[in-house]
């Protein structure tokens, strides 16, 4: 895991010493990302450079230095990520003649480049990774993320340069860069507590969507071509629509999980201490009882616990590690540690990013650091195998409620929220286990809001939105943009509206949401992270599964529950699903509300032209007199704010 830049600044041509410090202070920016060296490589003829910040992980020796070059002098790479299938495919090209230097990963992803050219090689890599290949043949410069989009990749002009690299804060290296605020993208943040791709926060800086391939020829164009994909997740569920696994459960469950131990075992290839995050759900208990299994040393396993009981995983987190046998760490997070790490999120995040769970996965990942250099996790689980709520509730709200008129609905919609948020969490104490939901009132009050809903599609888009974003953001004709993830609605017809929720998720929170909040927060500690589920073999397969391999009734990854039940006691692992969230509403009316005050002062809001501050006003208001739980709605605000002092944006 590593951190790449690079630029082409043809009004630096012949100055190699200048191109040279420039690179180096962009890629020094980077320096958590890959503590064990710098690399600088610059062509002065051409006005490019690629730095790189190596965190070793395999090939600890200089021959795993980058930016490195081909054998052949043809090509020139920096990469960040891990190939984990590069044994076979070194292999594979040693039979055909190739001779390697070293035993890193970059360097046979470099032979497979010259073997088989650019896009033929990445279909055969098995793998997270952003790279960026420099051909000094052709003058052509390509970059290129991972299918599921696990690395990021950031690209765009700054004054008359190209620049590229793995975070925002690069950017702002440059001497003519002006960090001037998208009111596209903050509206879009806004709605979905995030900036989804191919937007950033930034005018004219964008992310590289995953699974594409973006090629520029002329390095003095103006405009870039379009990134062009080299594997769909799209055509993967098309294609699972059509060719639907033929055996029963037991059957898939058996296929499955060889693949899954098989996926385990190539996660597993370090040269440097390993161990796993384990929340005690289901898909990290799984990693870990695979890994385990193909350990002949107890695996290290890390979890973080709560001391509020509703939230708190860690207990279970606990049992399943002494079930399995692994040597077991946890950490008990107080108001006082989140309040010491959130003066940091601007910095660890680079732009807005409001998954109040990014403090948890921080936390978890500074603890794990401190014992190892790789942690394999459980995300994607969800996505791919069907865990989240909006999955089961979803089809069921809209089968309900669809025959009644909207003035009915809207009836219902008051009914629901006449009660407090408050009043609701007190009731779903009364539940019984298996349809107890954490804060209980924001979602009743959040099923009051899509009581209107259109359509069942339309569901899950009022389920995944908070503000409506071109209502906030001043000015208002201005901040309509286009929206990628209600934009790719129709896209083709999966009949199963669960798995059409499912691929949304894919391609859009996946990639955007939660991918980012685990690289970021891991590498500000220097931590790689390997996700099992997003195994590009594993999604295909998952994806040729009929859904109720998945999802039944109201329960999710029932597959997964299979292979995992034959390993764990049920009793262990069976529960309310509770995430990685945190008690936000305790700590927003505690500990951190001189912190929220400060940030949301009506003045201050005003005077800055960003935001309506009297629809801010007013929430903030409801929300501390117990009439309505807007924790997530002001989180958004919040981590806005504070990223907006932090890097002092332009208006």
């Amino acid at each position: 895991m590593c951190g790449i830049v690079g630029f082409v600044k043809t009004d630096l041509l012949g100055k190699r010493n200048e191109m040279e410090r420039l690179c180096a202070s962009m890629t020094d920016v980077l320096t958590h990302r890959g503590p064990d060296g710098r690399g600088v490589w610059v062509d002065e003829t051409r006005g490019i450079a690629l730095g790189h910040r190596r965190l070793a992980i395999l090939d600890l020796s200089e021959l795993g230095h980058q930016p490195m070059i081909s054998s052949s002098g043809r090509y020139v790479i920096v990469l960040n990520g891990e190939i984990y299938n590069f044994r076979v495919i070194r292999a594979e090209l040693e039979e055909k003649g190739c001779v390697f230097k070293g035993h890193s990963d970059t360097e046979v992803a470099l032979g497979a480049i010259e073997q088989w050219g650019f896009d033929t090689a990445l279909l055969r890599f098995n793998g997270m990774f952003a790279v960026a290949l420099w051909d000094r043949q052709e003058r052509v410069l390509r970059l290129a993320r991972d299918r599921a989009g696990e690395k990021p990749l950031y690209y765009g002009r700054v004054g008359k340069d190209f620049i590229f690299a793995s975070e925002l804060k690069a950017f702002r290296k440059h001497p003519a860069f002006k960090a001037e605020v998208d009111r596209k993208a903050l509206a879009l943040y806004l709605q979905y507590a995030y900036v989804p791709a191919p937007y950033s926060i930034y005018k004219n800086i964008f992310k590289l969507p995953a699974a594409t391939v973006l090629t520029i020829t002329d390095l003095s164009q103006r405009k870039f071509a379009e990134p062009k994909p080299y594997w769909s997740a799209q055509d993967v569920v098309g294609y699972g629509q059509v060719n639907r696994f033929q055996g029963d459960e037991s059957q898939a469950a058996m296929q499955l999980e060889v693949l899954l131990k098989d996926a385990v075992k190539m996660r597993m290839e370090s040269d440097v201490p390993l161990g796993v995050f384990l929340s005690g759900g289901i898909d990290s208990s799984l990693v870990s009882a695979l890994m385990q299994e193909q350990s002949s040393l107890p695996v290290r396993t890390f979890t973080i616990g709560f001391h509020e009981k509703a939230y708190n995983e860690a207990v279970k987190a606990k049992a399943i590690a002494k079930y399995l046998g692994t040597e077991h760490m946890d950490l008990y997070v107080r108001p006082q540690d989140s309040l010491a790490v959130i003066p940091h999120l601007p910095d660890i995040y680079d732009e807005p990013f409001a998954d109040p769970s990014q403090i948890p996965t921080y936390l978890v990942s500074k603890l794990t650091r401190e014992h190892v250099t790789v942690a394999l996790s459980g995300d994607g689980g969800d996505e791919v195998f069907g865990g989240y709520n909006r999955y089961f509730w979803g089809n069921n709200i809209w089968n309900k409620i669809k025959w009644a008129p909207q003035g009915m609905r809207r009836l219902g919609a008051q009914t629901l929220t006449a009660l407090s948020a408050e009043t609701w969490d007190a009731i779903g104490n009364f539940l019984p286990n298996r349809f107890r939901l954490k804060t209980l009132g924001h979602k009743m009050h959040k099923l009051a809001g899509v009581l209107n809903a259109q359509d069942a599609y339309d569901i899950y888009f009022k389920l995944a939105s908070f503000w409506d974003g071109a209502a906030v953001v001043f000015p208002k004709d201005n901040a309509r943009g286009v929206d990628p993830i209600s934009g790719k609605r129709g896209v083709f017809d999966i009949k199963d509206f669960c798995e059409w929720m499912m691929f949304k998720d894919l391609v859009t929170y996946l990639p955007d949401d939660i991918l980012v909040k685990v690289d970021r927060a891991s590498m500000a500690v220097s931590l790689e992270t390997r996700a099992v589920y997003l195994d590009h073999r594993v999604i295909e397969m998952a994806f040729t599964l009929p859904p109720t391999f998945k999802v039944k009734g109201y329960q999710g990854k029932n597959i997964l529950r299979n292979i995992l039940n034959s390993r764990v006691p049920k009793a262990l692992f069976e529960g309310p699903k509770m995430g990685f969230a945190i008690p936000l509403d305790v700590w927003l009316k505690g500990s951190l509300r001189d912190w929220a005050e400060h940030l949301l002062d009506e003045k201050k809001i005003a005077q800055e032209g960003f935001f309506d501050p009297q629809e801010i006003r007013k929430k903030w208001d409801e929300y501390l007199g117990g009439k309505r739980n807007w924790q997530y709605y002001l989180w958004i605000i919040l981590m806005f704010q504070a990223w907006k002092e932090r890097w002092k944006v332009m208006i």
